[in-house]
Order: structure tokens, then sequence, then C-alpha cells
């Protein structure tokens, strides 16, 4: 997962244009310059996934590869988990709840019909992860889902879809100061 970082030296420069625009000393607390901001994590809970739990394990793994403000992890034994993901005979879908948590689905109709996995399990985390579908659409889009048709595999979610993820959760790094 890629870590975004603010150093002593921006922090420093930050209070001193805020006090000189605010009227107001701030007192600075001071901070390694190589201590990162912390994601929002979410627990998922593969346990109900069948045949699907890498599948779903590496739609996890794209997310926190590709965007910095929300991290998903496997449940925790004894752990409520955020997302729940089972397998079943019918269309893949999800079911958020609110942001950051829901059922998903990875249908066994969908795979039988030459769907890829990796593709289905990304696509889906993607509307728990607050994304609408975006059909139709191209391949290159990962919530174009199905419309991109059964020879698409890309798993990845494009620019666009990566900035609305980041802000949807950047409230969680904007109130520790970060600004993008």
């Amino acid at each position: 997962m890629h870590v975004r970082m603010l150093t002593g030296g921006l922090a420093a420069a930050c209070l001193v244009s805020l006090s000189l625009t605010g009227g107001q000393a701030v007192a600075a607390i001071p901070r390694a310059a190589d201590a990162p901001f912390a994601a929002r994590v979410l627990t998922y809970d593969a346990g109900g996934s069948a045949e699907f739990r890498s599948a779903v394990n590496r739609g996890a793994a794209i997310w926190n590869e590709s965007v910095d403000t929300v991290e998903l992890r496997p449940v925790a034994a004894g752990q409520r988990a955020n997302i729940r993901v089972l397998a079943d005979n019918g269309w893949p879908r999800a079911l958020p709840t609110t942001l950051g948590n829901g059922t998903v689905y990875i249908g066994r109709q969908a795979v039988d019909q030459g769907y890829d996995t990796i593709r289905i399990s990304s696509h889906e985390l993607g509307h728990i992860l607050g994304l609408p579908d975006r059909k139709p659409g191209p391949c290159s889009s990962l919530m174009s889902g199905s419309t991109a048709g059964t020879s698409c595999t890309n798993p990845y979610p494009n620019a666009a879809e990566k900035a609305a993820v980041e802000r949807n959760f950047g409230g969680v790094l904007a109130e520790r100061g970060v600004r993008r």
C-alpha cells in the first residue's frame, strides 16, 4: 500500500503560514518526518466465499495497492468484519449498508458464464468502497463490470475510480491535516 507522509519541514511551514495569516502563534508538537498517516482499516470475512477465497484476497490486495486512504484486511478471529463475502449461485452483487460496510456475493452464475473471479471480487469490493456501476463501459473501467465482456480480466481500478475512493475515505486523513 502506498503511504503518504507529511514531513516535519512542511508541517513547520504550514504552521508559520497559519500563524502569520491567523494572527496567533501556534505551538507545534514535533513529529517524526517518516511517520505515516494511517489509512482507515476495513476488515473483511472471506470465510463464506468458498472456492473464491483467493480471488477475494487478491481483490482486496489490489485495492490496497491502488489507494492510500483505506486498507482492506482479513478479519481476525473473534472480530466483527466490516465486509462479509459469500459465494452463491446467483449473479455477483454487493449490498453496502454504509460506506465501507456491507455484504459481497461472488455469484457462480457470472463465473459459469466466463467472467474473471478476481475482477468480480475487485468490482464488488469497489461498491463497498462507495463506487457505483459505470455501465456500459470499457475494460479499463473496473466499475463497468459485466459490460466489458467475458474477455476482460482487468481487476484494477482506473485513475477516476481510485480518486473517487480516495475522496470517499479522505476525511480520515483530512482530519489529520492532509490536504489533497
